[in-house]
């Protein structure tokens, strides 16, 4: 099903590649003006912005690092010429190192929660008085936030702040109209898979761990999403939407 984001701006975060290209893409055929964030991959950016423009949608690139002041500054360029207002964010932008906890240093600390939790702090910081009434905010989350995950520990970690974050924001910022959610994807087979170690074997259990038998797919991420972001949701304020076909569930 297709939700109608017909006229909304909406940024995305982290927005060209994997589960964010998907959102980018099923939210600009669903009517939503796009602008898609990101830093590096230009690959994926091109390609991104050519399927775009094969299919009339409106997609716009915006490459900035979301944890530096610079990059920041070009965020808010690249929303600034949008009309109407900003009406939607979906924050995919995240980092991760996956190592044992022994091999860990404060550095791989530091990038891994700049990246995932401070940047969600930043970007709305800079982009409040942007939003227009009614607008919606949806972290995108992981399992990892509460569940253990083989060498995820920070990453686990930073998820679990940024769904913190998220929680007591939509609170904050329901007074202005503003709503916000989170996302938990289940396993989705995209390129963030390739750095973690035995990739294949653990997406083969966790497909044969799920009453579907198969994994979600990004598309399916993309749709949950679009719902959070459409008129359809707006008396959702702060929930955690869990989209793994049934995966967690204790059987």
């Amino acid at each position: 099903m297709t939700y109608s984001l017909q006229g909304k701006n909406i940024l995305v975060t982290g927005g060209t590649r994997g589960i964010g290209r998907a959102i980018s893409l099923h939210f600009a055929r669903a009517g939503a003006t796009i602008v898609s964030n990101y830093v590096r991959g230009q690959k994926a950016a091109d390609s991104l912005l050519a399927l775009a423009q094969q299919e009339q949608l409106q997609i716009r690139l915006c490459r900035a690092d979301l944890t530096i002041e610079n990059g920041l500054h070009n965020l808010e360029q690249c929303v600034a010429g949008l009309k109407g207002g900003l009406h939607g964010l979906v924050h995919c932008a995240a980092t991760g190192v996956h190592k044992p906890f022994d091999e860990l240093t404060l550095r791989h600390y530091d990038w891994t929660f700049s990246l995932n939790v401070r940047s969600f702090f930043d970007v709305i910081k800079r982009l409040l008085s942007r939003f227009s009434p009614e607008g919606s905010i949806v972290a995108v989350s992981s399992q990892g936030a509460s569940r253990v995950v083989p060498a995820y520990s920070v990453v686990g970690a930073s998820k679990g702040a940024l769904e913190a974050l998220a929680r007591h924001l939509a609170v904050e910022l329901a007074p202005r109209g503003i709503r916000v959610n989170i996302i938990v994807p289940g396993a989705v087979a995209t390129e963030a898979w390739a750095s973690m170690p035995d990739a294949q074997t653990r997406l083969t259990e966790l497909a044969n761990r799920s009453p579907l038998r198969r994994l979600v797919t990004a598309d399916e991420v993309a749709q949950a999403a679009s719902f959070l972001c459409s008129d359809a949701a707006r008396a959702i304020i702060g929930q955690t939407l869990i989209v793994d076909g049934g995966a967690g569930l204790p059987v």
